[in-house]
C-alpha cells in the first residue's frame, strides 16, 4: 500500500505540474493573442487613417476635375454661340453638329450617324437619335424653367412612342441667374445632362 500511495502521490505531483505548465502555456498563448490583436488593431487604425486621407484626396481631385470640365463645357458652348454666327448656322444647328461629332468620337453613336431634328407626335425635337434613344434641346437664352420643362415633356412623348427611357440633353447658351439654380436642380432630379454656356444677370 505504501508503494501504491507513493505512486499516487507522484502521479498527483506530475498532474499538478502538467496542469501548471498547461496554465502557463495558456497564459503565454493568451498574451501572444492579445499582443497580436493589438498589432492588428494598430495596423487597421493606420490603414483606416490612410484610407480616409486617400478618400479625401480623391474627392478633392474629382471635384477639381469636374469643375475644370464644367468650365471647359461653358467655354466651348459660349464659343459655339459665336462660331455659329460666322458659320451661317443657327445655334441649334451648330450644337447638333457639335454633339454629333462628340458622340461619334466617344463611340456612343456610329461613325456615320447624325443627330437630327425630328417631329414626334406633333412636337418638334431639336436633337434626336433613335438608337441609342436621345432627346435634346438647344436654346440661346433661358430666363425660366420653361426650356427644361419643355424638354421633359418631349422626352415623355418619345418614351411613350419607343417604350424606353431616352437620354436627355439640354444645351443653353445663356441662362438668367435667377433661373439657373432651379434649372440645375430639375436637371439633377430628372437625369438631364445640362450644359450652360454662361449665367447672366
Amino acid at each position: 500500500f505504501k508503494r501504491h500511495d507513493e505512486e499516487m502521490a507522484k502521479l498527483r505531483e506530475d498532474m499538478i505540474a502538467g496542469f501548471k505548465r498547461h496554465d502557463e502555456e495558456m497564459a503565454k498563448l493568451r498574451e501572444d493573442m492579445i499582443a497580436g490583436f493589438k498589432r492588428h488593431d494598430e495596423i487597421l487604425e493606420k490603414h483606416s487613417t490612410e484610407l480616409v486621407r486617400l478618400r479625401g484626396s480623391m474627392e478633392t481631385t474629382f471635384k477639381r476635375l469636374n469643375e475644370r470640365i464644367s468650365s471647359l463645357e461653358r467655354a466651348m458652348i459660349s464659343g459655339l454661340g459665336e462660331m455659329s454666327k460666322f458659320a451661317g448656322m443657327t445655334f441649334e444647328e451648330f450644337v447638333r453638329k457639335f454633339l454629333t461629332g462628340s458622340l461619334r468620337e466617344s463611340g456612343e453613336i456610329p461613325e456615320d450617324a447624325e443627330l437630327i431634328k425630328a417631329v414626334i407626335d406633333g412636337e418638334e425635337v431639336n436633337i434626336f437619335f433613335e438608337q441609342p434613344l436621345i432627346v435634346g434641346e438647344a436654346t440661346g437664352y433661358a430666363e425660366s424653367t420653361d426650356e427644361i420643362l419643355k424638354l421633359l415633356r418631349k422626352a415623355e412623348l418619345v418614351k411613350a412612342r419607343y417604350s424606353r427611357e431616352p437620354r436627355k440633353i439640354l444645351v443653353i447658351l445663356s441662362v438668367k441667374r435667377t433661373a439657373a439654380e432651379e434649372i440645375k436642380r430639375i436637371a439633377e432630379e430628372k437625369g438631364v445632362e445640362l450644359i450652360i454656356g454662361k449665367i447672366v444677370d
